[in-house]
């Protein structure tokens, strides 16, 4: 595994709204209620991680199980900051969740993005690193933008 990469901490709470507010990936505002069962529940299935460059956090990804499935993972969140990008972390992060999946049995990753214009690099690296859209359900985030599904078996 890559040493950079690792479960996120409360002391990256600051860094990681960086990053999600530089990579557009969702306003950092919202981090703190997503990311409070992780914090604060000790059976929680929530995986947080983060990619790490002199001790500041620079990506982040969330992941969750999806529930009545065995095995089946579901990544909701992946967003390297804006001035790290095109360096290879975001398959780097990637490989460390489908292993970490690998070692809690994990089957399958899905992976959703919408349609619209600013994910159309999402929409072209994920077939790059081994995964299959598998379905469109149009007009899902709004009228005229869809969700795409990924998926890849681990």
């Amino acid at each position: 595994m890559n040493e950079k990469i690792r479960p996120v901490t409360k002391s990256d709470i600051d860094g990681l709204k960086n990053v999600a507010d530089s990579s557009g990936l969702f306003p950092s505002d919202y981090l703190d209620e997503m990311i409070s069962d992780y914090f604060n529940n000790p059976v929680t299935q929530d995986i947080w991680f983060t990619y790490v460059e002199d001790v500041k956090p620079v990506a982040i990804g969330y992941c969750v199980p999806e529930k009545f499935t065995e095995g089946t993972y579901n990544l909701l969140a992946i967003g390297v900051s804006e001035d790290s990008q095109r360096k290879g972390i975001a398959s780097e992060m990637m490989k460390y969740i489908e292993q970490l999946l690998k070692h809690k049995d994990g089957r399958i990753l899905i992976i959703e993005t919408s349609s619209d214009e600013a994910q159309i690099g999402a929409r072209n690296f994920y077939p790059k690193i081994g995964y299959t859209q598998v379905g469109v359900l149009k007009d899902f985030w709004k009228d005229g933008e869809d969700k795409i599904v990924f998926l890849k078996k681990l």
